[in-house]
């Protein structure tokens, strides 16, 4: 958090927040649940470059444990070793842009705006957690999949601009950087995301 706000001293506006996001996604891990991700435009490359960061080593090597190691190595005698030196910890996460078929197929036959609300009621369950990025706080899908997040019991985050627009009311936790152009907001976000993705690395894997 110093290195984030050394450098973007302007975030230090968001760091309630921001330490409450890492506790509610700190908790879902710690609970067995998992991490859904989903924005438009570049908010959608930021979900799936989240996701590249909690599903492997990001600062770490995350090496398995020797618990792991040994059924890999018990099973597989030749092929065994190699299989647990490839593999490292993963905090489970996915990112709901990353389904064309689906995405299109539900735009086309049902709902434009409902396509991340169908994957959020498909996917998650009471524990997990949603992070819904959106600059304005207001895009449509985004803020569906809030709202069925919101009634499945699942933990609800945002990450914004200023304001933070609907996500603001819905979210239990909302980040709202505060510039109000989308390229500044999205300058802002990563270093956000990335923190995020550091400190939840070192909590579990440390």
């Amino acid at each position: 958090m110093k290195e984030l706000l050394h450098k973007y001293p302007d975030l230090s506006i968001c760091c309630a927040d921001f330490e409450k996001a890492f506790y509610r996604v700190a908790d879902t891990y710690r609970s067995g649940g998992k991490l859904l991700v989903c924005g438009n435009g570049g908010s959608a490359s930021d979900s799936e470059h989240i996701v590249g960061e909690l599903m492997k080593g990001f600062m770490s090597r995350r090496p398995l444990p020797e618990e792991q190691r040994h059924t890999f190595t018990s099973l597989f005698p030749e092929e065994g070793a190699y299989l647990a030196d490839q593999l490292q910890g993963a905090l489970p996460a996915i990112s709901l842009v990353s389904h064309s078929a689906l995405m299109t197929a539900y735009a086309n036959d049902v709902a434009p705006d409902m396509i991340f609300a169908q994957q959020v009621f498909g996917f998650a369950k009471p524990g997990d957690a949603l992070l819904a990025i959106s600059t304005s706080g207001n895009s449509g899908n985004v803020v569906r999949a809030a709202q069925v997040a919101k009634a499945l019991g699942v933990t609800t985050i945002g990450l914004t601009g200023e304001g933070g627009g609907r996500l603001a009311e819905l979210c239990d936790v909302t980040i709202c950087v505060p510039w109000r152009q989308t390229p500044d907001i999205q300058e802002r976000h990563l270093p956000i995301y990335h923190t995020l993705c550091v400190l939840l690395e070192k909590e579990f894997f440390a």
